[in-house]
């Protein structure tokens, strides 16, 4: 039966992604649902009945951003008939009633395990014009209603949630109380949606998870959803993330001796490089642990290299754990990692911890990036006057350029054709910078010298 909703009219949905991947998987879900009642997406603010704002709690002062965000929404609109505020996403998940009672211009909050449940939501507050609050932990159903609903997702990479959720609980982490217990989607319904997402147009496939490598169904593990993934013929490329290091298993590690899709980047977050340190963290490994994944790794295929989070000054940091940390990165020459200064989360166990001295955490940061930031150098200036594989995602704005990315995910700028789009090619990169490699399509070097 067609919704009341959709009867009465069709309206626009603006939506607002902070945050990570699985956010922006949890986004375009949110819209495929939204659908059903007669929303249709769009990228102008001002045109909106519908403001969606799905937040992040990684990030410092996460809850602040909300508010100020709602702020310029309300100033936006002053002149204008109010649109629907909907704040979804982990802040929603940690402050759930306290913003509906903080902040008047927001009408329904709901955290990711109830997405299911949107539709409805919408549908009660346009009926009896009521606030509401939805945050119950609910993967299972939750993911088996998204499996009705065809993902329209057609960009060339694109994003696949197969897990969620943590039972890590990192002294550090919001995620176990954000997302809740980890849950593993059913083995057939991932590789249906990949399928699914293979006819629209998606060559490159990065499965999502909290605790990606977790991924456990049936006996079934994520080595295993890797292999069949790779049967799908239009899938040209594989990722994973994120990773922790306890489940880095033998069958995982052994996909890198014998997959073609997947690629030789791995990101795995290491956020310290001192056994103290990631013993305060509660991070449940060992340095030794995470060298030693590493070492097998690059034994299996010299190709592969790391990426990484640290996490720097956290409470009871000393120099010399700093500089164990400082080592590692020299050592295992992490590319494209991720590195922040400590801020405590409300509700972990972490959050009252005294801080380091603000000074001292800022020098420590500078130095972690500088260092990984002239990995990353190194490892651009040494693929100049190389010829290596670019899955291409798109034409730039100027004119016969292309943006793609290298098996280690950096961005590459070259000359190319229209065709290249969705397919890899052969780009020899002509000059690079710290974030970016320059080059041309070989197809265009071949007939310009032809």
């Amino acid at each position: 039966m067609e919704s009341k909703l959709n009867q009465k009219m069709n309206k626009k949905i603006f939506i607002k992604t902070f945050g990570c991947q699985m956010n922006e998987y949890d986004s375009n879900r949110l819209c495929d649902m939204v659908k059903k009642i007669g929303f249709e997406k769009t990228t102008i603010l001002n045109e909106s009945d519908c403001y969606l704002l799905n937040t992040c709690h990684i990030r410092d002062k996460a809850k602040e951003k909300v508010y100020h965000e709602v702020g310029r929404l309300k100033k936006n609109f002053r002149f204008k008939k109010k649109p629907l505020v909907i704040v979804a996403g982990c802040v929603a998940q940690a402050e759930n009633e306290e913003m509906l009672k903080r902040e008047p211009y927001i009408d329904i909050v709901i955290g990711p395990q109830a997405y299911h449940k949107i539709n409805n939501k919408i549908e009660e507050f346009f009926d009896k014009r009521k606030k509401l609050e939805e945050t119950t932990f609910d993967a299972e159903t939750k993911f088996s209603y998204l499996n009705k609903i065809k993902n329209n997702s057609n960009k060339v990479s694109s994003f696949l949630t197969i897990q969620e959720g943590c039972d890590k609980f990192c002294h550090f982490c919001v995620v176990p109380y954000t997302r809740g217990p980890e849950y593993s989607r059913p083995f057939d319904e991932v590789v249906n949606e990949a399928k699914v997402l293979s006819e629209n147009g998606v060559s490159e496939l990065t499965l999502l998870g909290q605790n990606v490598n977790a991924y456990k169904n049936n006996n079934k593990r994520l080595s295993d959803l890797i292999f069949e993934i790779e049967n799908i013929p239009q899938i040209k490329r594989i990722r994973y993330t994120t990773s922790h290091p306890k489940d880095m298993t033998e069958d995982l590690l052994n996909v890198y001796k014998y997959s073609k899709k997947l690629m030789p980047l791995v990101h795995l977050p290491v956020q310290s490089g001192s056994d103290k340190i990631l013993g305060l963290m509660n991070r449940k490994h060992k340095i030794s642990d995470y060298v030693e994944i590493y070492e097998k790794l690059k034994v299996i295929n010299p190709k592969i290299e790391f990426s990484s989070d640290f996490i720097i000054a956290y409470p009871g940091e000393e120099e010399n754990d700093f500089n164990l940390t400082l080592d590692l990165i020299k050592n295992i020459k992490f590319i494209n990692s991720f590195s922040f200064i400590f801020s405590p989360r409300p509700g972990t166990v972490a959050s009252n911890l005294k801080l380091i001295d603000r000074r001292i955490s800022i020098m420590r940061l500078e130095k972690v990036q500088k260092q990984l930031f002239d990995n990353q150098i190194k490892m651009n200036k040494n693929l100049e006057n190389e010829e290596i594989e670019v899955l291409v995602e798109n034409k730039t704005d100027e004119s016969n350029k292309f943006f793609g990315r290298s098996e280690y995910m950096t961005s590459v700028i070259f000359d190319g054709n229209d065709k290249d789009v969705g397919n890899t090619v052969k780009v020899k990169i002509n000059f690079s910078n710290q974030n970016t490699l320059f080059g041309e399509s070989l197809n265009n070097f071949n007939k310009r010298v032809a």
